[in-house]
């Protein structure tokens, strides 16, 4: 268990299980503000992913299908499948995500660098560092995306 604490942007991501190394499972805490700057729609070449709420809601998006989860509630993103998320709420909303196989730590802080350098994020950096760890930018929808992690 770690007691890093990333901060990318607005987001805050604490890693509990840190999978990377072993290829197995990958466990971290985020927290989300409210109206804070989310990752863009996108997917996963590689990872299948777990987002149970602790706290707050937050709006979770996987292909069409998007709900308002509040806490004890979760949504679970196939290999391959857009999804998304963002707080419109008024609270800080706090969740557990599970990755399997684990991107791990290290890509959370290669995005805040990215994020964190001043100034709008270099969307080209971001897309590079996204890419390395099979994640794919999905195409803009007609609801347009934030800018983020």
């Amino acid at each position: 268990m770690s007691d890093e604490v990333i901060n990318a942007g607005q987001l805050e991501i604490r890693y509990l299980v840190d999978g990377s190394a072993s290829g197995g499972l990958g466990v971290f805490e985020l927290t989300v503000p409210p109206g804070a700057n989310v990752p863009p729609p996108h997917s996963h070449r590689d990872n299948e992913e777990f987002f149970y709420v602790v706290e707050g809601s937050i709006t979770y998006s996987v292909d069409a299908d998007t709900r308002e989860l509040k806490p004890g509630e979760w949504m679970s993103t196939p290999r391959g499948s857009v999804h998304g998320f963002r707080n419109g709420g008024s609270q800080p909303a706090r969740a557990l995500v599970v990755l399997t196989p684990d991107i791990g730590a290290q890509y959370f802080r290669d995005v805040a660098t990215v994020i964190n350098a001043g100034g709008p994020p270099d969307k080209a950096r971001l897309v590079e560092v996204m890419s390395r760890y099979g994640l794919t930018l999905a195409a803009p929808s007609r609801a347009g995306a934030s800018g983020g992690v």
